[in-house]
Order: C-alpha cells, then sequence, then structure tokens
C-alpha cells in the first residue's frame, strides 16, 4: 500500500468493483487511455479480476470517501527491453479532474518506483489529443522525448502517435532533492 496526503493506493479489492464500473464505463474516461468504454457490470467485473490476479495495478482511493477513483500501475514497457525500465498507466474518474489527485498520486508511484523498486526508468506514453495526460506527466517532471509516429491503434481502428516520456532515476532523486530545499532551504 503506498500514501500520499489525499489517497492511497492498494491492490484492487472485489468491493471495488461498482466504484471501478462507475468510471470505467464513462466514455470520457478509457478512450483517451486506449481502452473501450466498460458496456456492463460483467465486463468491468471481469477486469477487475485480471487486476486483482495480478501485481501491476493499484486502486487509487481518495483517504477522505474511502471511494476508488481511479487506478494506477508500472507495467513492462514493450518500447524498452530490459528489466530495469517499466512503464506508468493511470486513469482517473472524470468527477475527479482538476483537483490534481493525478500528479499527487504519480508523486507517489515515482517514490515507489525509483526508492523501493530501484527501477532505472519510468516511461510513459499519451495520445497527441490527451492534452490532460501531457500536463500531468510535465507536472511530474517527465521528459518529453518525441514522438513515435502511428504507433497505436484506438478500440476503434484509427492508428495515432504516441508521445512519449520519461523519467531517469538520477532525475528523480534531483527532483525530489529540489523540492526538500524549497521547502526547508537550510537542508
Amino acid at each position: 500500500m503506498l500514501e500520499t496526503k489525499r489517497l492511497v493506493m492498494r491492490p484492487f479489492e472485489e468491493k471495488d468493483l461498482q466504484d471501478f464500473h462507475e468510471y470505467a464505463k464513462d466514455p470520457k474516461v478509457g478512450p483517451p487511455a486506449g481502452w473501450k468504454t466498460h458496456a456492463t457490470l460483467e465486463e468491468s467485473k471481469d477486469i477487475l479480476g485480471n487486476f486483482m490476479a495480478g501485481d501491476e495495478v493499484f486502486a487509487l482511493v481518495e483517504k477522505a470517501s474511502g471511494k476508488v477513483v481511479g487506478s494506477l500501475g508500472l507495467h513492462e514497457d514493450r518500447k524498452r527491453e530490459y528489466k530495469g525500465a517499466k512503464m506508468v498507466g493511470y486513469v482517473l474518474s472524470s468527477r475527479y479532474w482538476g483537483k490534481g489527485y493525478m500528479p499527487e498520486a504519480l508523486e507517489g508511484l515515482l517514490a515507489y518506483a525509483f526508492e523501493t523498486l530501484q527501477l532505472n526508468l519510468v516511461s510513459a506514453y499519451h495520445y497527441p489529443f490527451n492534452v490532460q495526460s501531457q500536463r500531468v506527466l510535465e507536472k511530474a517532471g517527465f521528459h518529453f522525448e518525441g514522438v513515435l509516429r502511428a504507433c497505436s491503434i484506438l478500440v476503434d481502428g484509427e492508428i495515432v502517435d504516441d508521445r512519449c516520456y520519461s523519467m531517469k532515476r538520477e532525475e528523480y532523486f534531483n527532483i525530489r532533492e529540489a523540492l526538500l530545499e524549497q521547502k526547508d532551504p537550510s537542508l
């Protein structure tokens, strides 16, 4: 389990099905992240079962309400072929957009990735039309690497570019150190 000021990131549980389905059926949520909107509760239940069987995806729980408001995880990066790199993926209920939850969650996940898992690099990708995801990555300190043209196929069959970002281990610690110095200049 990981914790930030307002969020808890923990493995998904069966009791999360209604919250998960609530945001997974929202057409504003899935397609920008590359997956189709969930049509039925049963479809959400099957995918939730996959999350629970694996160890890559965390439920993003708002502390104040106890509600699952999204998910995030570290996955194999099929574009990088070494074990010291993982790709971050994330999604947030549209009801919680604009509150700074995803940058906060990503900060917690990066601490876990670099401090606990000792990763060398964390990558992230988004489609050109997903400007919200771009803002999240930029706020978190990821570096824009470039564009892989005609790289991904959307659920409707359209072929689109991937905008590529990454953060190296030393960059994470430099950002962390700079933030600590801002909070307490005597460090």
